[in-house]
């Protein structure tokens, strides 16, 4: 008789952390009525049409729309959400509708207002616990803002509340992972993974995420076969899975075969066009020797910087990012990065306020800004490589071939754009 993934993993509970061999559930595809879901938001937008006093109604529509986003990276369903959201609360208000205002922290999270998130999932904790857990949603937005202390006070609240559950470890993953603790992330996106796989019914985009992020896991270390494994195997749970596509076509563009990872780039291409996908496909393009094809993803970027990043801020780090990685609008990425940086001080925005200040000629703030990104010792190629190109242009030739050397062993092929300039500078 098989042993769910559940009992597996609590059968090996026994081994020590470092030691034990955590075997994952094989790949298998998850089954999903995306008919039947979509007619369900159909069922639910004409139900609230005829009744917009139904709160209810309108907080199933806003978690039916985040489960698409969550699918789809489409950001039209982003803003049905906070529609529905607001929809919630005007019929009936917070106090009486704890639902209606996690859905509307949940929608502020996903449109990187992170302020309001961590605000609205406060509120929530003075309201009525016994319904509602807002320590993950207030863990979340704290993380993103940079506020690494209160964080951790609210994950481990989270954790004394429920201390199984995917959402649980994913957080603390999470966590491990910006803290450079890498074995340990890896433990909790395992047991993610295996309590994600053992839901009745198991989500689909839950179990392909798991699978997706011990793929990044593996990349990030530059163990390439693994990640691909991963990637592949969440493609097979969940077949047009944007993040495991893009994820693939990066591992394949570094295992050396560019055209098969401009093929998996285009299919995410056409599922979303997030700026960071198609600065890669054009890179790839470019090195493939399609220079028309690669300038056509760049214009595209710039189209969606002139919309407004297609829905307020989400892109904003991804465009700034764009412009510093390619030496194009150099001050307008700066001030993009800036901007976002007053509010959003986590590592990684710390690290996107440096980068763009270093290309803009900024020095002196690029190497205090750098110093933040590095503060909690992420291992993560592209900080250290960030880290390196402007101490180097500072002078201090030997932090440079230090952080430099520190990238390039931990992932060699981090870029295929960025990792060749790393190894010049290094060699020079």
């Amino acid at each position: 008789m098989r042993l769910c993934a559940l009992a597996l993993m609590l059968l090996l509970q026994g081994c020590g952390a470092e030691s034990r061999e955590v075997v994952l559930p094989p790949a298998s595809p998850v089954p999903v009525d995306v008919e039947a879901s979509e007619g369900a938001i159909r069922f639910l937008e004409a139900r609230v049409k005829r009744d917009p006093d139904d709160f209810i109604a309108h907080n199933k529509l806003a978690g039916y729309y985040l489960q698409r986003l969550r699918e789809t990276g489409n950001l039209d369903y982003l803003n049905l959400a906070r529609r529905a959201a607001d929809a919630s609360l005007k019929a009936m208000p917070a106090e009486q509708n704890a639902g209606g205002l996690r859905l509307l922290a949940q929608t502020e999270f996903a449109a990187h207002d992170f302020v309001a998130a961590r605000d609205h999932a406060a509120q929530l904790i003075k309201l009525d616990l016994r319904k509602t857990n807002p320590y993950p949603l207030l863990g979340d937005a704290l993380l993103e803002l940079g506020d690494y202390d209160e964080a951790r006070r609210a994950f481990r609240e989270m954790e004394r509340r429920e201390s199984r559950s995917v959402s649980t470890a994913v957080r603390l993953g999470r966590l491990a992972m910006l803290e450079g603790r890498t074995r340990e992330a890896q433990k909790y996106f395992q047991d993610a993974l295996l309590l994600a796989a053992d839901a009745a019914p198991p989500s689909r985009e839950t179990v392909a995420w798991c699978r997706w992020q011990l793929g990044e896991l593996e990349f990030n270390r530059g163990a390439y076969e693994p990640a691909e494994r991963h990637y592949r195997e969440s493609l097979i749970t969940f077949p047009d899975y944007y993040r495991a596509l893009a994820g693939l076509g990066r591992v394949r563009a570094a295992r050396g075969d560019i055209k098969d990872a401009i093929v998996h780039y285009e299919r995410a291409v056409r599922i979303i066009p997030e700026p960071s996908f198609l600065a890669a496909l054009g890179d790839l393009y470019q090195i493939d020797g399609r220079k028309g094809e690669a300038e056509a993803q760049f214009a595209l970027i710039d189209q969606i910087a002139r919309l407004g990043a297609a829905g307020g801020s989400v892109y904003n780090r991804q465009l700034a990012l764009f412009y510093a990685d390619h030496d194009l609008k150099s001050e307008e990425g700066y001030q993009l990065a800036k901007r976002e940086y007053q509010v959003r001080r986590d590592v990684y925005g710390a690290d996107a306020f440096a980068w763009t200040a270093f290309k803009a000629g900024h020095l002196v703030e690029a190497r205090s800004a750098i110093k933040d990104a590095m503060k909690l010792g992420t291992q993560d190629a592209r900080l250290l490589y960030h880290d390196g190109m402007i101490s180097r242009s500072a002078g201090d030739t030997i932090a440079a071939r230090d952080s430099l050397g520190r990238a390039l062993k931990l992932n060699p092929q981090f870029d295929p754009r960025q990792a060749p300039i790393a190894a010049r500078a290094v060699s020079e």
